[in-house]
């Protein structure tokens, strides 16, 4: 499904589907289509909640703190600027295009994810 809404939305809009563009695109002074932005991220936000209104789903239980999710959050936000990028962009959209700059955008922060869980089981204990 999400290959291919991220195709679906390069037909219609001409431009890969990035979720940290399109929602750095919401930013005062991104430019940018502003409508087009806000309705892909009201969809990432409302599609989960209105699937739960008719699913049955199990409990999810997050152990972190609010203050770990927040540095989590502002960790991959950096990221993603940083890595001009983020795993949509380069992990959907990239590799479908034979990016050779997104192929190894992907391998670099999936090595950091599996080096980061690696990390906080095994050596910290969470």
């Amino acid at each position: 499904m999400i290959g291919a809404a991220a195709a679906l939305f390069v037909l219609v809009n001409g431009r890969i589907a990035g979720i940290s563009g399109l929602l750095g695109g919401l930013l005062p002074g991104s430019g940018g289509e502003r409508g087009v932005n806000f309705a892909f991220v009201a969809g990432l936000l409302a599609a989960p909640l209105l699937w739960r209104l008719r699913a049955t789903l199990p409990a999810i239980h997050i152990d972190a703190s609010a203050l770990t999710l927040a540095a989590a959050g502002l960790l991959v936000g950096l990221g993603t600027r940083y890595g001009s990028g983020c795993t949509s962009g380069h992990g959907v959209c990239g590799i479908a295009r034979g990016s050779r700059r997104s192929f190894a955008a992907t391998g670099v922060f999936m090595a950091a994810g599996f080096a980061t869980v690696f990390v906080a089981r095994h050596l910290i204990g969470g």
